[in-house]
């Protein structure tokens, strides 16, 4: 009876799977001595072994399904997040995606070696087809290192983001029951949401009366910008704050009538000073102008 071409290939594999399980223990332990995981693993060489193990067991699950070349193979689930820390561990030592993904493929060599000398007595059809499987199955592991590297390396920029708009958007408290938001560069919508949160969450714990909203250092104001400052001020008034906006610009006024913005609700004034005089001279406290020293 022929056996398909595709059966031959799964039949291989699953000899790959058997193989690496026999052999989990001499791979883990030239693996740890690999570049990448005694870069990785620095504290204990034993921790590298066990990491090992990990992905040898990996391998072993995908090759006895004879998915070789499926990144979605279910084995990888259980190895991506440790393959995920030692890419981002790499990355913070200042290695590139190529030379991680050099490091993974050579993991290969060492499996390699163990698999020739174990197919000695086999025909060398039968070695040949062995050490494809085993390429095309490491190839698949550099391709999921690879893309987990990517995802975490997303995420990570998506976390830095929201700490750059964090810090470029601090409340501060100027006086008791005053806090202000000094506004610097362009605002956009995930801007404009952090601004509201930090505000009203600023208002809570401070139990400000009164918000200050100082754009002197933004650029332009359009009618997306001018929605997202009053809708900032609707929901300080809800939280029982009075809020005012400062450093409107002569061009950025003109801007706004041009746009045909309506500001009447809004209690504006011409500087962050002029502001906080304004919130508080409502606390009954009073500004003095500064005397010139002659």
């Amino acid at each position: 009876m022929r056996v398909s071409e595709q059966e031959a290939v799964e039949s291989t594999a699953r000899g790959l799977g058997v193989f690496l399980e026999r052999r989990r223990e001499q791979i883990a332990q030239r693996w740890a001595d690999a570049p990448l995981f005694r870069s990785v693993f620095t504290v204990s060489r034993d921790e590298a072994v066990e990491a090992c193990k990990a992905v040898v067991d990996a391998l072993c699950e995908v090759a006895s399904t004879g998915r070789l070349e499926d990144i979605a193979a279910p084995g990888f689930d259980r190895v991506r997040e440790q393959l995920g820390r030692m890419s981002g561990s790499r990355t913070r030592t200042g290695a590139g995606p190529a030379q991680i993904a050099d490091e993974f493929a050579a993991l290969r060599t060492p499996v390699a070696e163990l698999l020739r000398a174990e197919s000695a007595g086999t025909s060398v059809a039968e070695e040949t087809e062995s050490l494809l499987a085993l390429t095309a199955l490491m190839g698949t592991l550099r391709l999921v290192v690879m893309q987990t590297a990517l995802s975490s390396g997303e995420e990570l920029i998506a976390r830095q983001r929201q700490q750059l708009l964090e810090v470029a958007t601090p409340v501060i408290s100027l006086w008791d029951g005053v806090v202000a938001v000094p506004l610097i560069g362009t605002l956009d919508s995930a801007r404009s949401q952090i601004v509201m949160e930090s505000l009203l969450e600023s208002i809570v714990a401070r139990r400000a009366r009164y918000a200050i909203l100082d754009i002197t250092g933004v650029p332009t104001v359009d009618s997306l910008v001018a929605q997202h400052l009053m809708k900032t001020v609707a929901a300080a008034r809800l939280m029982g704050a009075e809020c005012v906006i400062s450093g409107i610009r002569p061009a950025i006024a003109q801007t706004i009538v041009h746009l045909g913005i309506d500001l009447g609700t809004v209690l504006t004034r011409a500087s962050l000073a002029d502001a906080l005089a304004y919130a508080l001279s409502q606390q009954g406290i009073e500004v003095s102008p500064h005397a010139e020293v002659r």
